[in-house]
C-alpha cells in the first residue's frame, strides 16, 4: 500500500529514479505527461480535449488534469499503490488529490524530493545540450525552467513538509547512489521494497 509522489527540478534525474522506485516497490509510475500522451494517442474523449488545448499552446486546466489522474488511479494496477510524477502541480490539485484519496480511505505515505544545486544542474544540462547540438537549450533557457519549477513547486513542497511527508534526497551523483539514498530514506519511514523485486538495469 505504498502511495508516493516524486518531485525534483528538470535535470535532476527524476524519470530515471521513478522507474527504479516503481520496480523496487512494485507500484506503477504514473506520469501526467504519459497520461496525456496515452489519451491523445488513443483518441479518448478526454484526450481529444487535451490535444485541442495543447495544440492551441494553452495549459491543461486543473479540472481536466484531475479527471485524467482520477481515471488512471482507478485502474487495477494502482489499487495497492502508485508513484505520481508531475502531479499535483498546484495547491488546488493538492486538495483534489487529498479528497480523492480520502474518499477511498487512502493517504500518501511519502513525497520524495530530489534536491540538487541549481548551478550543478545548469552545468550538467548545458554540457548535455552542447554534446547533443541543441542550440535552443541555452543556459538562459535552462535557468528559466529551473526558476519556473521552484516558483511552482515551492508552495506544494511547503505543504507536504508541514505534514511530515517530505523525504529530501540528494539528487546529485551516480544513478545507483541516488537510488540507494532513496531506498534508505524510505526505509527509515518503514517503507520497504517489495520482496524479491529487482531493479532495471541502468
Amino acid at each position: 500500500m505504498t502511495r508516493m509522489l516524486i518531485v525534483g527540478p528538470p535535470g535532476a534525474g527524476k524519470g530515471t529514479q521513478a522507474s527504479r522506485i516503481t520496480s523496487v516497490y512494485g507500484i506503477p509510475d504514473i506520469s501526467t505527461g504519459d497520461i496525456f500522451r496515452a489519451n491523445i494517442k488513443n483518441e479518448t474523449p478526454l484526450g481529444q480535449q487535451v490535444k485541442a488545448i495543447v495544440d492551441a499552446g494553452d495549459y491543461v486546466p486543473d479540472s481536466l488534469t484531475n479527471q485524467l489522474v482520477t481515471d488512471r488511479l482507478n485502474e487495477d494496477d494502482a489499487k495497492d499503490g502508485f508513484l505520481l510524477d508531475g502531479y499535483p502541480r498546484t495547491l488546488e490539485q493538492v486538495k483534489y488529490l487529498d479528497d480523492l484519496l480520502a474518499s477511498k480511505g487512502q493517504e500518501l505515505a511519502a513525497v520524495i524530493q530530489l534536491v540538487a544545486d541549481q548551478d550543478e544542474i545548469v552545468a550538467r544540462l548545458t554540457k548535455r545540450a552542447q554534446e547533443q547540438g541543441r542550440a535552443d537549450d541555452s543556459e538562459e533557457a535552462i535557468r528559466h525552467r529551473q526558476e519556473v519549477y521552484l516558483r511552482e513547486t515551492s508552495p506544494l513542497i511547503d505543504v507536504y513538509r508541514e505534514r511530515g511527508l517530505l523525504v529530501e534526497v540528494d539528487g546529485l551523483g551516480g544513478m545507483d547512489d541516488v537510488a540507494a539514498r532513496i531506498r534508505s530514506a524510505l526505509a527509515e519511514r518503514g517503507i520497504l521494497p517489495l520482496e524479491g523485486a529487482g531493479e532495471p538495469v541502468a
